[in-house]
């Protein structure tokens, strides 16, 4: 059961007062004192934030996907708090591929035999026989089916298809039909825009068979370079559409698929040591087919909050409030933001706070592993973000609150930190994942469930905000801000201490397009 607002707003007051042991005592010149500050933190000022972005989505669309009105309107929202609050506010323009399908695909056999497949809807409420790929193209097309060098039956292992990779696999591909690929080796976009170069008026793309390549492929191409309709299929379609002679299908897709703009927001702070930065951040984005309130609303809240609290107190380092756009497509406002640093720059943030979902329905209380002591997946962040992750498990624990490990996947914004050297940490309630038993024991909710049932969907409103959740997270992501912009010894060594290691290490972004909110590419 959901904590009542008030009971959220005590939850907060009282995990702040449990962890005043771990905020290090106010500087002389500092008033009021860093201990009080973060009591002033509340999770029902954040679901003050959380109703404005609601409202926002409602008036624009149900959306606040980047390079729409409601992630304008949203921008412009955060902007004004932040300059309200004092902060040096930058708005960072970046070009991106903006997709939106405006409406559901069709796909059916209209010869030999007719057959109806059911669609993939674009709020991804269900998954049907199809799915429109990101970027496809609008059309309406009726016309034969042409295979291109599939492999039936399906090799051993996956991506033994080459099917549709070389412009040769088109050699003598009728104009005007529809060409029939197979999942493997290459990416989705080159096996459509080899199709399409080749006069192909519409692209089936079907997945390749192997155990875990049967069902229905959602994925995407990539970028806006194809202007026919491209469809996904499962195995069973494609093989299906594929063994029948004189087969004949309709396609018909509509969608909005070009290169727009859109901002990041940026605050620092007026106070502090400009060559000693605590950046925090979150996406403000949401995906296209719903409001994002939780994904990312909840945590984009929280630290404005906490910006609008701090914006006046006089602190040891610089704060940095980040509000990443085009997270939901690949993490693209952070890749822009750190491969746009100069090395003297990045060499001045010291470390990295990442805040994404952080109020999911049926949530675990997750911890980035710092450290890698889980010993899964990614290894251990930048030196220094073992204390990050101590820092969270000390908060929790004052609280005798449980908590658990989640890997540095590189499906958020730390990632282009992460792999710029700089140390990171941060909290996560969960997406599409299930809850085991282990964390229903420790959280409540419901085991074999996931963390969140509205994740990327339309239902994905304010009321699918976990108050508890919001408020133990805001607590930490206050006391985190305080016991970091008063620190006199920041997290870890600086692993980067010459300009060449800074500015290599900026260059070496752009290993976290697969956010698992970014769809397969091959």
């Amino acid at each position: 059961m959901r904590a009542t607002l008030g009971m959220r707003a005590a939850a907060a007051v009282a995990a702040s007062a449990l962890v005043l042991p771990l905020l290090p005592a106010a500087p002389a010149n500092a008033d009021p004192d860093p201990a009080r500050i973060v009591q002033t933190i509340v999770a029902s000022a954040v679901k003050k934030h959380l109703t404005k972005l609601q409202q926002i989505a409602d008036a624009n669309g149900h959306t606040r996907a980047a390079g729409t009105p409601g992630h304008v309107a949203s921008r412009d929202y955060v902007a004004g708090v932040l300059k309200k609050a004092g902060y040096k506010v930058t708005l960072q323009a970046f070009e991106f591929p903006f997709f939106k399908e405006n409406a559901t695909a069709t796909l059916e056999r209209t010869a030999p035999a007719p057959k109806t497949y059911a669609p993939t809807p674009p709020d991804g409420s269900s998954v049907g026989d199809f799915a429109t790929m990101t970027y496809s193209g609008s059309g309406d097309v009726t016309a034969a089916v042409r295979n291109v060098d599939l492999m039936l039956p399906p090799g051993p292992t996956p991506s033994s298809s080459t099917s549709g990779c070389e412009a040769a696999d088109f050699a003598s591909f009728p104009a005007g039909a529809v060409a029939l690929v197979q999942r493997g080796t290459c990416t989705f976009q080159v096996k459509a825009e080899n199709a399409q170069a080749a006069g192909a008026a519409g692209v089936i793309i079907m997945n390749e068979g192997q155990p875990g390549r049967t069902e229905t492929l959602q994925g995407t191409l990539g970028e806006p370079t194809v202007h026919i309709p491209v469809v996904g299929v499962s195995f069973a379609v494609g093989q299906e559409l594929a063994g029948t002679a004189g087969t004949v299908v309709h396609v018909k897709t509509s969608t909005t698929s070009e290169i727009r703009t859109t901002h990041n927001v940026i605050a620092d702070s007026r106070w502090g040591d400009p060559n000693k930065v605590v950046q925090i951040g979150a996406h403000l984005d949401s995906v296209v087919p719903g409001p994002g309130i939780n994904d990312n609303g909840s945590g984009s809240a929280a630290i404005l909050e906490v910006a609008a609290k701090l914006g006046a107190i006089p602190t040891r380092n610089t704060l940095r409030f980040s509000f990443w756009s085009a997270e939901e497509l690949g993490l693209l406002g952070s890749e822009h933001y750190v491969a746009s640093l100069s090395p003297a720059d990045l060499a001045k943030i010291k470390l990295y706070l990442n805040f994404d979902m952080v109020a999911s329905p049926n949530y675990a209380l997750k911890i980035y592993d710092g450290d890698d002591s889980d010993a899964t997946g990614a290894p251990a962040g930048p030196a220094g973000s073992d204390e990050i992750e101590k820092l969270f498990e000390k908060y929790f624990n004052t609280l005798r609150q449980g908590h658990v490990g989640t890997d540095f996947d590189g499906r958020s914004d730390y990632g282009p930190f992460i792999d710029a050297g700089v140390p990171a940490g941060g909290l996560f309630t969960g997406a599409e994942g299930v809850k085991t038993p282990e964390e229903q024991a420790l959280f409540g909710g419901t085991a074999g469930q996931a963390y969140d049932s509205c994740y990327h969907k339309a239902c994905d409103t304010i009321a699918n905000i976990n108050d508890k959740a919001l408020a133990l997270n805001t607590g930490a992501i206050a006391t985190a801000a305080v016991v970091y912009a008063f620190s006199r010894d920041l997290p870890g060594p600086d692993t980067r201490p010459t300009a060449r290691t800074a500015g290599a290490a900026a260059a070496s972004t752009g290993a976290h397009a697969d956010h698992g909110h970014v769809l397969t590419i091959s």
